[in-house]
């Protein structure tokens, strides 16, 4: 394993420059909806932050009151662009991002690596914004940690649930899904779906969500069978779509923020 994983997206999704996107990162923490439960795990959107950013903000501002505490993130999130079966991780060593490098933590990779639904594929993470998206975020929250990045193809809910459970070893570890919500309807349409998307995830409901309805719908139905194995409640803390933050409302995008914990 070797090398650096360089930003895709830097100067498209999110601003190249390193004050100006700690800037608006900061503004959406800060604006954020607030929660009181402590989070396990979390699904967070992974659009342009000017479309995305105020949802991811509500998503990843539960992290601050453990910034401290998480020295390891298991991000998953869907390859858009590159088709295969199972979950990919890379071989590269770290994660490049405006706001500096994030080491993989190799020996968890290795580990899950080992399961024959886990495959390595550099291809499968090279130009997928899904997982880098939410890099800035976690960057610029926890003072330190390693990330163990997972891409998933076609798999099911219960081959991610098995590899999240795997990479989970202690309570240093935050589970964080990248996932948009409903893809291109008019804006009430949009509310319809993603309100029975936010139900069925408050529900622990894997069997209701279709690709159509989450384009991470392989690593929430994974993770929301993990999370009836292990107790889990899940609670929507944003529910939004483009045409409240940053778009026309003829043709919108849904985000979801969700907070998965114990109580």
């Amino acid at each position: 394993m070797a090398g650096t994983r360089p930003p895709c997206v830097a100067g498209m999704f999110y601003s190249d420059n390193e004050r100006k996107l700690g800037q608006e990162i900061d503004r959406y923490l800060k604006n954020s909806e607030k929660t009181d439960m402590r989070p396990a795990a979390l699904i967070a959107p992974h659009a342009g932050y000017m479309y995305s950013g105020p949802v991811a903000g509500s998503a990843f501002a539960p992290l601050l009151s453990l910034a401290d505490k998480i020295d390891r993130i298991l991000l998953l999130g869907p390859s858009h662009r590159v088709a295969f079966r199972g979950l990919a991780v890379p071989r590269w060593e770290a994660f490049a991002t405006p706001l500096g490098s994030i080491p993989v933590d190799l020996e968890a990779v290795e580990e899950i690596a080992e399961l024959p639904q886990v495959q390595y594929s550099d291809e499968a993470h090279r130009s997928e914004h899904s997982l880098e998206v939410e890099l800035p975020f976690l960057q610029y929250m926890l003072p330190e940690f390693k990330l163990i990045p997972i891409v998933t193809g076609q798999a099911p809910k219960e081959d991610v649930s098995e590899t999240i459970t795997k990479a989970i070893k202690d309570d240093c570890i935050m589970i964080i899904v990248s996932s948009d919500l409903s893809h291109y309807h008019d804006y009430r349409t949009a509310q319809k779906m993603d309100e029975r998307t936010s139900r069925s995830i408050e529900e622990l409901e894997p069997d209701n969500i279709l690709h159509e309805h989450a384009c991470g719908q392989t690593a929430i139905n994974g993770l929301l069978h993990y999370a009836r194995k292990n107790n889990l409640k899940a609670k929507t803390i944003d529910l939004r779509n483009s045409g409240d933050t940053a778009g026309s409302k003829d043709r919108v995008v849904g985000y979801g923020a969700f907070i998965f914990g114990s109580q």
